[in-house]
């Protein structure tokens, strides 16, 4: 779910915020009107700036784009961590993206807002201006973590100057292919999608990794989050996976209230799935058994298992590693892309 929010100066401009904070369906609004809310008037706006930037997904200005710019450029992080910014007068006639174009969907808010409003949305991104394939707009739309963000600008750049970019991908893709793309030809740029990161097929690889990684945990009971933390990592590690392809957590019901899983999971942002001992015996494939496991919670094996059963039977990336008392395994869903 996003997570926005909105800072209004001028009692037409709270109108205007709460006009805006419609366009976003079921989005998680809060909306700071620094003029009717005397709480507010105290505060300094560079604080709402700070924590905004930390924890919401869309922030959105209504006011001069001044203001905005001010009050958000000391906390910049960068490409790959900057929520979008948006900014629109208080007269709804434009909406412009500031900031995170495309990695953060700041464009296709503005598009989203601008449409409800009635309003012109103001894009000043180069590939969309000329009408270029955009990987990092395609990559969010996908479900797909850019792992190598500063390869962006190289992917973009050859694109604009009218060079053909390589493509690759290990999930099916349908649709019309993009100009510009060229498939199984080598090329100096290219775009690999899949989950192998060591793999460089071009000479500047821009790996895009599906956000449909599922990290299937046994563990002892007490184990702690720290614990919990090493095994995935080591996990992640030997697969070669960056942490953002971990879309989900898995493990057997007996160890559902489990604090340092849970700590672990908050931690991440990641839900947690869990399965009873026979759901996990059915599930598919060859697993790594344990007659210790099978012993004390009735089935052989819990971090594989449980890893392919939250992926819908998908297929096994990366077989149990053990240490500290936590067992860890990663299973990979069935993707299929569009353009």
């Amino acid at each position: 779910m996003t997570h926005a929010k909105l800072v209004s100066f001028t009692g037409r401009g709270a109108a205007l915020a709460e006009r805006a904070a419609g366009c976003l369906g079921g989005a998680l609004v809060e909306h700071y009107d620094r003029c009717g809310d005397p709480s507010l008037r105290a505060t300094a706006l560079k604080r709402f700036a700070q924590q905004a930037m930390a924890d919401c997904d869309l922030l959105i200005f209504v006011g001069a784009s001044g203001i905005a710019v001010r009050a958000v450029a000391p906390y910049l992080a960068g490409k790959a961590f900057d929520p979008a910014v948006l900014v629109t007068d208080e007269g709804g006639r434009f909406v412009i993206p500031l900031l995170s174009g495309h990695l953060g969907g700041a464009n296709a808010y503005a598009r989203q807002i601008a449409e409800g409003l009635g309003a012109q949305a103001v894009i000043t991104t180069a590939t969309d201006g000329r009408g270029v394939f955009a990987v990092d707009d395609w990559a969010r739309e996908q479900g797909l973590a850019i792992v190598e963000t500063g390869r962006i600008r190289a992917i973009s750049g050859a694109l604009l100057r009218g060079e053909r970019v390589g493509f690759r991908s290990e999930c099916p893709v349908d649709g019309r292919i993009p100009a510009g793309l060229a498939l199984r030809e080598a090329r100096p740029a290219g775009v690999l999608v899949g989950y192998d990161t060591a793999v460089e097929p071009f000479g500047c690889t821009l790996h895009l990794v599906p956000r449909a990684v599922h990290l299937g945990i046994g563990c002892r009971r007490g184990a702690g989050a720290d614990a919990i933390e090493a095994a995935a990592q080591a996990a992640l590690e030997q697969a070669g996976l960056p942490w953002k392809a971990v879309c989900r957590v898995a493990t057997i019901d007996r160890k559902a209230d489990e604090p340092g899983l849970a700590a672990f999971c908050a931690a991440h942002g990641l839900t947690l799935a869990v399965f009873p001992a026979a759901e996990l015996e059915a599930a598919p494939g060859d697993f790594t058994p344990s007659a210790f496991v099978r012993e004390t919670v009735g089935v052989d094996n819990v971090c594989e298992r449980a890893a392919v059963c939250s992926a819908r039977g998908g297929r096994l990336l990366q077989r149990k590693l053990a240490g500290n008392g936590v067992t860890a395994a990663l299973a990979a869903e069935e993707r299929r892309l569009c353009f």
